[in-house]
């Protein structure tokens, strides 16, 4: 049997037991690593190791680190009291707003890893004091980060449009741009009325006073005359009233002032968000060096901080990164691209190019993955029987949209700074969701791009 039918049968293995059995998935892989690549590849433990993505365990690592010390010390709280005073009591905007804030740092040239691990902690925070579906928050962040991908100034764009030229085929940056950010919006609407968001249009006074993100101060009591809720223990208060509409109403009463470790921790923060976003740094290893030396600094005020780093979140995603590079190394995704690009069918290749560069992109690099499909779709764009930029566009979309499983960076980090009671379920949904457009985005793009210029 071909080790590309053993690997690919290995993956769907893991996939399968994972999810029926109660075992972290990221274990499964590296079993399947081990198995495939000992026994039927014959690579030693160095080639094994070789696919771990050393990468994405330190930016999880250190980002979550990082946002655990300032959300153990109540400077998180303090930021989402600032944020809910500013959208005051406005629920329906709110799942937009994090969309548009998500958008911001890829916008402006950022890739979508470094944007997403500095404003998820934020937008997840905000979106359990809105009483938002954990779910339509994850989306939202995610879709909404995907939306500037293709930016004229983001480094996708760039990757797109050199590879594109070196294979002798033109896109229009403005397609480009404004076709990812058409099926990011689209997406972000489904997501918006699946998961509760038309529901928020009739909700008053849903912000919820809380302590560190995920732990909710519950106020006690209805109407007027309700019991206060405690004090918070970063010194906010929290009172209870009744609202407009018959129905309790819980407000913050922020802080006016920061302690010295709180005004350290924040600017820190912007410190390593400037480094990754503006200098172009490692935004893990910032994130590390920031979280070392407030822990340094301030022990007692972070004490137990190190212990919300997302260990299962960071087994899962090396674990499965490191079976597929496994992948990528025996050929098998360039040996399916091959096939596929010999059919002679252009409408036809077109599409399962996309189907591939979705399946793969959903458990891999997509910057690395949009350098490949591109050379592989070049032989039969350059004939000029299919209209060569839909088929660029399409691809790129079909390859960046997936970014919603779990599995890529930006996925895992949304996932990473969901609640610990929530994570299953959000990690169940972005599963599903990722895998559904691996089917659906292919077909939409193929439909809006590829077959209006054949």
């Amino acid at each position: 049997m071909s080790i590309h039918v053993i690997g690919v049968v290995g993956l769907v293995l893991v996939f399968v037991i994972g999810t029926l059995r109660p075992v972290n998935i990221g274990v499964l892989a590296l079993i399947a690593t081990f198995l495939v690549g000992t026994l039927v590849a014959g690579e030693g433990v160095d080639d094994l190791l070789s696919g771990f993505p050393p990468d994405l365990f330190v930016l999880l690592v250190g980002v979550t680190y990082l946002f655990g010390l300032v959300t153990v010390n109540g400077t998180l709280a303090w930021l989402l009291d600032r944020a809910c005073g500013l959208l005051g009591d406005r629920p329906a905007l709110v799942p937009w707003l994090i969309f548009l804030f998500a958008a911001i740092p890829t916008l402006a040239g950022a890739l979508g890893p470094a944007g997403v691990a500095m404003l998820a902690p934020l937008c997840m925070g905000l979106g359990e004091r809105y009483g938002i579906d954990r779910r339509l928050s994850a989306l939202m962040v995610i879709h909404g980060s995907s939306a500037g991908n293709f930016s004229p100034l983001n480094g996708l764009a760039v990757i797109v449009n050199r590879a594109a030229g070196a294979a002798g085929l033109d896109v229009a940056p403005a397609q480009l741009f404004f076709g990812n950010l058409a099926a990011n919006l689209v997406l972000g609407a489904v997501a918006y009325v699946l998961f509760g968001g038309l529901r928020l249009r009739h909700e008053r006074g849903t912000v919820r006073p809380e302590g560190p993100v995920g732990e909710t101060v519950a106020a006690t009591g209805s109407g007027p005359g309700a019991t206060p809720a405690p004090p918070r223990p970063d010194g906010a208060v929290a009172t209870a009233t009744a609202g407009s509409t018959g129905t309790l109403t819980d407000t913050v009463a922020p802080r006016t002032t920061l302690r010295v470790d709180q005004w350290i921790s924040l600017a820190v923060v912007v410190a390593v968000a400037v480094g990754a976003l503006v200098f172009g740094a490692e935004i893990g290893f910032l994130a590390l060096l920031g979280a070392a030396l407030l822990h340094l600094a301030f022990p007692e005020r972070v004490k137990g901080a190190d212990k919300r780093i997302v260990w299962s979140v960071v087994l899962l995603i090396c674990g499965v990164v490191t079976y597929v590079e496994a992948l990528e190394r025996y050929g098998t995704i360039d040996a399916v691209g091959r096939g596929i690009s010999g059919l002679g069918v252009p409408l036809l290749v077109a599409f399962l190019l996309c189907l591939v560069g979705a399946a793969t992109s959903a458990f891999a690099s997509s910057a690395g993955l949009l350098g490949v499909l591109i050379p592989l779709a070049a032989p039969f764009l350059v004939s000029g029987e299919i209209g060569a930029a839909g088929v660029i566009v399409a691809l790129a979309i079909s390859a960046t949209v997936v970014d919603s499983t779990p599995f890529s960076s930006v996925g895992a980090l949304t996932l990473a700074n969901a609640p610990e009671e929530g994570r299953p379920q959000v990690f169940r949904t972005l599963l599903a969701w990722g895998l559904t457009l691996i089917v659906v985005a292919p077909v939409l793009c193929w439909v809006a791009f590829i077959l209006p210029a054949s």
